[in-house]
């Protein structure tokens, strides 16, 4: 078995899921290195798959003015070293047919950008790389659109293929993410990730002191949207991660802190495995006003036996942790 389909098999029985982070681009060597290290000490702890994520070159911009990364020869000698080094995949994106061969040398995954999910040479390119291909859903996609892009991948004699939502248009400067496209994306029969900060761009929603605009974002609801895909039974979760979102020279709205991911990935999990517990779980969600805050409680009924069901309550505070307790019912 080839290293490709031996990665794409270990990331199919991924549980609860695998994990695709990084910073949305490559600023230098050595703040890539250091993102590589954290995040796969964090990854490890935690027991999940990941894979390294970051872009050589940032092709689709709002303005020529943007920060891009170093290129591809340079970008992806600083991806090899930390695939080296760290001993973690990568996964990084294409936008045309002559980068595929280049990259496929260095990377386990190549991404398609969404805006070129419908793109048929660049979605072949990809593919006789023999990697793992990762297509991102077009914000101007319907779900049933990915079905033919992973087919594509298929025709071209390459089955190791993923399919990843990322928001749908919803007016000119927002993305909305419809949790049905979760389950519809099954139609494409492979593995289903949920990009939970991309999906929470405002594209050109954001003025700029002296004119011009740029992109925006609702980072304080990257939680809500990994919740979501998470409860729904995603196969992947895709983030961009920073360790100075206010800093990023890229998509910095969209970028979750580094400091804040453990916490928010052993949320993640719980709610996965909760979920998971028993194929005839289901989840009912309320408020609960305390004292002196609001919290949020998710109940979690699982069958036990013919007889008897178990009940797991998840509280959610103003602190973002949860607390757990459970009964018998």
């Amino acid at each position: 078995m080839d290293s490709s389909t031996l990665l794409y098999n270990q990331l199919k029985a991924a549980d609860p899921f695998f994990l695709l982070a990084g910073p949305n681009v490559i600023e230098s060597e050595e703040h890539i290195i250091y993102m590589a290290k954290n995040l796969k000490s964090i990854a490890s702890k935690l027991g999940l798959p990941l894979v390294f994520k970051s872009s050589f070159d940032k092709a689709n911009r709002t303005s020529s003015k943007s920060f891009r990364g170093p290129g591809l020869a340079e970008g992806l000698k600083i991806l090899e070293k930390v695939k080296t080094t760290y001993d973690i995949p990568i996964v990084t994106d294409v936008h045309e047919t002559i980068q595929c061969e280049a990259v496929g040398k260095v990377a386990d995954i190549i991404q398609i950008p969404a805006f070129l999910c419908r793109q048929t040479d660049l979605l072949v390119a990809a593919a006789k790389t023999g990697k793992i291909i990762n297509i991102k859903k077009g914000q101007f996609c319907a779900p049933s659109v990915m079905e033919n892009s992973a087919e594509k991948i298929r025709l071209a004699g390459n089955e190791n293929v993923m399919v990843c939502e990322r928001g749908t248009m919803f007016g000119y400067n927002d993305l909305i993410v419809d949790p049905r496209n979760f389950e519809w994306l099954r139609e494409a029969n492979c593995p289903v990730v949920a990009d939970i900060t991309h999906s929470l761009q405002q594209p050109a929603g954001r003025k700029l002191e002296g004119g011009g605009v740029a992109s925006g974002g609702l980072r304080e609801l990257i939680p809500c949207i990994a919740r979501t895909a998470v409860a729904v039974g995603v196969d992947g979760i895709f983030m961009e991660v920073h360790d100075d979102p206010l800093k990023a020279p890229v998509d910095g709205p969209t970028q979750w802190p580094l400091r804040h991911l453990e916490e928010l990935l052993e949320e993640l999990i719980a709610i996965a495995e909760a979920i998971s517990s028993d194929k005839h779980a289901f989840i009912c969600s309320g408020l609960a006003r305390g004292r002196n805050s609001m919290k949020s409680t998710s109940l979690h009924f699982g069958r036990e036996n013919q007889s008897r069901f178990h009940c797991v309550l998840y509280l959610h505070g103003q602190d973002r942790r949860w607390g757990k307790t459970s009964l018998a019912l």
